[in-house]
């Protein structure tokens, strides 16, 4: 028998001593397009990094069926650069970038110093992205099943 998740369910990974208040479902039980296709959900919300609470929201905006990718990523379209690792979340980015961008900010040396060199926002390096997402692609494919002879 298999239970149909409600709209509102959390996946993740369980704590295993259960400290945590009310457990997840198993997230490494299950593909995403699973998840979609199961709850109907059109929105996911997607918490990164407990510590600095990067929420994302996720919008289904249309389903493609029989494609090649078969529910493996591909990177349609992207728009800015990832925030630099530890910046502390979305209000620390925030302050971040007024520092960095204002010689005058109290912050200025000290962040330039800190972050990247050279760090624009505005800059993809879509190369990069492509290769990191067609990397994971190539872990997530499902191997082909050989049979051994005797």
């Amino acid at each position: 028998m298999t239970r149909r998740p409600q709209h509102d369910a959390r996946w993740g990974i369980p704590d295993p001593d259960g400290d945590f208040g009310p457990q997840p479902i198993d997230a490494r039980k299950t593909r995403l397009s699973n998840i979609v296709q199961e709850t109907g959900a059109k929105t996911i919300h997607y918490l990164y990094d407990f510590g600095d609470s990067w929420d994302h929201v996720i919008k289904l905006e249309k389903w493609f069926d029989n494609t090649t990718t078969e529910g493996l990523p591909f990177l349609l379209e992207a728009a800015g650069r990832c925030p630099p690792e530890d910046v502390g979340g979305a209000p620390g980015y925030a302050e971040y970038l007024d520092a960095i961008s204002d010689a005058t900010h109290p912050e200025h040396e000290h962040m330039r110093l800190w972050g990247p060199e050279q760090f624009d926002p505005n800059v993809v390096d879509l190369k990069a992205l492509e290769a990191a997402v067609n990397a994971l692609s190539d872990i997530w494919k499902p191997r082909r099943h050989t049979t051994r002879s005797k």
